[in-house]
């Protein structure tokens, strides 16, 4: 059996050459970007951010605590235990240093239905329990684990737990009282329609009202208001009208801390308390690991300030959301999880370290102590209209429509009905259950076709070929007759090996008796043939990966020419059938490239790879170090000129790419070019990026930054500058400043990070803007290429 064995995996990586010191510009900036500040846990030292944030954090957080409090039947002050215990301890422990964590309306559920069955105190020790499985599941590094649940199971359940919230804050929100059950709150919802609250439901419509209409007063005054949170103002307004119309109604009562209440042991069936544990546990650690990676996501999408935020390590995160959830059940808080809503307050409010969120786990604690006359004032009612609109919200549309696009709409449908109906653990083994169950459904739902046309004989395969389909396939092949022409036509991503070995046999069988057998995909174009026994480990992208197949004969030491010929003869088995077609048509019509992709001549930059380009889409212009040589600049390259003019003028591109790329042995050799004329034609040609060395060091220029943040050497600076540099020379060519005139040709730089494997695009090659920020290109963005259909 052969197996692909890669080469040279022990060379070392080569060193650059980096001065021994960072020299600074007269902003004190240093080559290298300054230590990341995200994962300090040495000194406590907040910057000023940290401390406006924490502060803004804070007001969402004092509000949003009360009311999940009283939305699961739980003492007020639980929520504030759990606030200030989440904010310090999984901000001081957690791995995500922007995550604010605390109370969360996805456990609400759970949390209310443990306490009508086991009580206040069993439920405390239950959320001890919980966070001690957690520190488990952290001890075993599983977290990444917890990601593999379905977004659809997710989404599904949130939502369906933000009905349930809905449901019950409703009737709080009408002036009456919650049933157990969201069917029960919806039975009895007419009667409570029936006997309205006139003082109760005034303040609730207050509430919402402020909440939906704070974030959209325009002009400078709704900039100036929104600096306060909408769920504080909303709070406050419901609570001043309480008190100046004096409406007599339930108010949040704080009993003294002296009788709070504390854990008691667990005291119930022994397998009714197991599922409660592994439910906080399951339902706690994945809202709070998807939370952690959305503000991943938030944290890199930031432009100010510009402060490099380490990545959340998720088993640091999910052992300090073990400990919390010790802590906060021994002395009477709610379970804590990662919350979303005060995690991107958070990250908005431009919080640069872990110390904003533990600032704001401190400022709950001094409110608990010294704002408890001004607590008692708040009214329940706001604080249950303020808990049903975050229930509502948990019902994306984003999400619903993802989920669409993604046909699994079913999946968060049932999902989402079954929290609701049967509660939120077996909600979720349901939706795996429908989730498992459409996946196996359209794994075996195959529709195999044979006809004739024309004297050639066609089955048609739609769909994944697994074993459940082997007999399908057989029956259908059967009936081509021996010694004629047949065309497979395979339309699916899968094929097991039980399929393979059916198709295998018959093709062997049916050119054995004289017929001919011909793969194809769905739109008709040949494709490769079933693997064989004699290059199945080789695929059309290995060349570059440095590769060798054991089974190849062996070639002498030094015999390039064989290695050329064995790719040759691998590109006519395996590529040229797959582009035949369409290099006739280009042939035949000439190139047509939508684009000019001037790059480096590094071996590692693979364009058509990184572009998802194909045959006559780009026109590529390779040099040492991606350069454009200013016109008449002395020693220039005429050649370059001559492929720009041609691109422009003749082929008529509609933009032109400059790409740069990491670890540029360009860049490296210019910071060292030494002064004066003369020297190796090497040295004469990098002059060109003369201009880009100078721009980097000016003083009057901004640096170049990559998403959000600064470069990680003085390398990868020159680098990025190179590429905003040669973009100004291409605007001094003649019929490039033309075509920029008329509008019909656009500008555009990109950075590629090889070790990395990641494309960054200029986000502005307007040649007066100020900044020069280069943007991540997410998985699911488009290509920077399309190919033409």
């Amino acid at each position: 059996m052969s197996a692909c064995v890669p080469t040279r995996t022990d060379t070392p990586p080569r060193k650059s050459r980096m001065p021994r010191r960072p020299r600074k510009t007269r902003q004190g900036r240093p080559h290298s970007p300054p230590p990341p500040t995200g994962g300090d846990r040495r000194r406590f030292r907040p910057a000023g951010a940290d401390l406006s944030a924490s502060i803004s954090v804070f007001l969402i957080a004092l509000p949003l605590s009360l009311g999940i409090a009283l939305a699961t039947g739980a003492p007020l002050q639980a929520g504030l235990v759990a606030a200030a215990v989440g904010g310090i301890v999984v901000g001081r422990f957690g791995g995500a240093p922007l995550q604010v964590s605390g109370p969360a309306a996805g456990l609400t559920v759970v949390t209310a239905d443990l306490i009508q069955q086991y009580g206040w105190r069993v439920t405390c020790a239950i959320t001890v329990l919980a966070g001690l499985s957690q520190l488990a599941l952290a001890a075993i590094r599983v977290a990444r684990s917890a990601l593999a649940v379905s977004p659809a199971i997710v989404h599904g359940m949130l939502a369906g737990i933000g009905v349930t919230i809905a449901l019950a804050q409703l009737h709080i929100v009408l002036g009456g009282t919650p049933q157990s059950s969201a069917t029960d709150n919806i039975l009895t919802l007419p009667a409570q329609l029936a006997t309205l609250h006139p003082d109760a439901l005034s303040a609730s419509v207050l509430t919402i009202a402020v909440l939906l209409a704070w974030p959209r007063i325009p002009g400078r005054a709704g900039r100036i208001v929104r600096t306060v949170p909408a769920a504080l103002a909303a709070v406050t307004g419901a609570t001043a009208l309480a008190v100046v119309a004096g409406l007599q109604l339930p108010r949040v009562d704080l009993p003294s801390w002296s009788s709070h209440a504390l854990p008691a042991m667990p005291d119930g069936p022994v397998l009714g308390l197991i599922a409660a544990v592994l439910t906080i546990t399951l339902v706690g650690s994945v809202e709070s690991l998807l939370s952690a990676v959305a503000v991943d996501k938030l944290v890199a999408a930031r432009k100010k300030p510009d402060v490099r935020i380490p990545r959340a390590d998720l088993d640091r995160e999910l052992a300090g959301q073990g400990a919390a959830n010790m802590l906060s059940g021994a002395l009477g808080g709610l379970p804590i999880t990662g919350v979303a809503v005060r995690s991107s307050a958070n990250v908005s409010a431009g919080a640069v370290s872990r110390h904003s969120t533990m600032l704001h786990g401190l400022w709950i604690v001094l409110a608990a102590v010294l704002l408890v006359p001004v607590l008692d004032l708040i009214p329940l009612a706001a604080l249950a209209a303020l808990v049903m609109v975050v229930g509502i919200q948990m019902v994306s549309i984003t999400h619903m429509r993802t989920v669409k696009r993604n046909r699994e709409m079913l999946v968060y449908a049932v999902t989402l009905v079954s929290v609701v109906v049967t509660g939120v653990l077996e909600g979720v083994v349901i939706g795996i259950a429908v989730a498992v169950a459409v996946a196996l459904h359209r794994l075996t739902r195959t529709r195999i076709t044979e006809e004739e046309q024309e004297g050639v004989h066609r089955v048609r395969v739609r769909g994944q070929l697994t074993f459940l389909a082997v007999p399908r396939l057989s029956r259908a092949l059967s009936q081509v007759p021996q010694g004629t022409d047949c065309v497979v036509e395979l339309d699916g991503s899968f094929m097991d090996h039980a399929a393979y070995e059916a198709l295998h046999d018959w093709q062997a069988s049916h050119v054995a008796r004289g017929g001919t057998v011909e793969f194809t995909g769905r739109a008709g174009g040949r494709i490769s043939e079933p693997a064989s026994e004699t290059h199945g480990c080789c695929r059309p992208w290995t060349p570059w990966r440095n590769h060798h197949c054991d089974d190849r004969p062996e070639h002498p030491e030094g015999a390039t020419a064989h290695r050329l010929a064995d790719g040759l003869s691998s590109f006519q088995r395996d590529t040229a059938p797959l582009v035949r077609d369409e290099l006739a048509r280009l042939a035949r019509e000439g190139q047509r490239p939508s684009q000019l992709f001037l790059t480096c001549t590094d071996s590692r930059l693979v364009t058509s790879m990184i572009t998802a380009s194909g045959p006559g889409d780009l026109f590529t212009v390779r040099n040492m170090g991606n350069l454009v040589p200013m016109p008449g600049a002395e020693h220039s390259d005429e050649s370059v000129a001559a492929a720009i003019e041609y691109a422009v003028d003749v082929l008529e591109v509609d933009s032109i790419t400059v790409c740069g790329h990491s670890d540029c042995a360009a860049m490296q050799a210019l910071l060292n070019i030494p002064p004066g004329g003369g020297g190796t034609p090497l040295r004469r040609w990098l002059r060109h990026g003369l201009p880009s060395l100078e721009r980097m060091r000016s003083r009057d220029r901004s640096w170049a930054r990559i998403s959000g943040r600064l470069p990680a050497d003085v390398i990868e600076q020159l680098c990025l500058t190179n590429v905003v540099q040669q973009l100004e020379h291409l605007r001094a060519h003649e019929s490039v400043a033309r075509r920029l005139a008329e509008g019909t040709l656009e500008l555009h730089g990109m950075y590629f990070h090889v070790g990395e494997a990641q494309a960054y695009l200029l986000a502005s090659s307007d040649e007066h803007a100020f900044d020069a920020v280069f943007d991540r290109v997410a998985p699911a963005s488009s290509a920077l290429v399309r190919a033409r259909v």
